[in-house]
């Protein structure tokens, strides 16, 4: 088992405390507490309350990007794309849960330009996802639906995920989860009479 430095501690204890109290609603004192020492001490760690907060933002954010890009660029046909689209948001929810709680939570926390820049790539990353639908609805494995609510209705059907993780404290079996998300979100949006969901069934 890999060993967990004080850092790495000091962080899941804050992003925690985060996500039960609030960004605004933790202190510092409230950090040092649970670490069980000195106010002082917190700062050895980090800058500030804000700089860790746009660091873990940015840094999950990056992720996402980084993920989709991979996917985008794959040689994959779009219903697979989508499926692998599925798959980044559970991987990452199950290793980042309380970063993407801060993610989805606390950004208007930031200050104007930093809250500026996350914005864009927000919007960034929900055009990515637009384009891999498209992409579904152009060769006919996905329905004909309006790509703005398709978008809006997938990023809804993921973004939730990182409360089931939180609440459940590994507690559940990701491969189950990623099966009866795929069954909700593919069946949901698929082309049921495009050749490949037949390929699907017959697997």
């Amino acid at each position: 088992m890999p060993t967990i430095s004080k850092q790495e501690k000091f962080l899941a204890a804050a992003l925690q405390l985060f996500h039960e109290k609030g960004f605004k609603g933790t202190t510092m004192k409230d950090i040092a507490e649970a670490m069980n020492f000195e106010v002082a001490n917190v700062y050895n760690y980090i800058e500030s309350k804000q700089a860790l907060l746009e660091g873990s933002l940015f840094s999950i954010s990056k992720q996402f990007h980084t993920g989709i890009d991979f996917i985008l660029a794959s040689t994959y046909a779009p219903i697979d794309q989508l499926r692998e689209l599925i798959r980044l948001h559970i991987r990452l929810s199950v290793q980042y849960p309380y970063e993407i709680a801060l993610h989805t939570n606390e950004w208007r926390n930031l200050g104007a330009e930093t809250r500026q820049q996350f914005v864009q790539e927000r919007s960034e990353y929900e055009q990515k996802v637009a384009t891999i639908l498209e992409r579904g609805i152009t060769d006919g494995s996905l329905r004909q639906m309006d790509l703005g609510i398709a978008t809006q209705a997938v990023l809804s059907a993921v973004r939730w995920l990182y409360r089931w993780c939180t609440d459940n404290q590994g507690q559940f079996n990701p491969i189950e989860l990623e099966k009866q998300l795929m069954e909700f979100v593919i069946g949901g949006i698929a082309n049921s009479a495009h050749p490949s969901m037949d390929d699907k069934r017959a697997e």
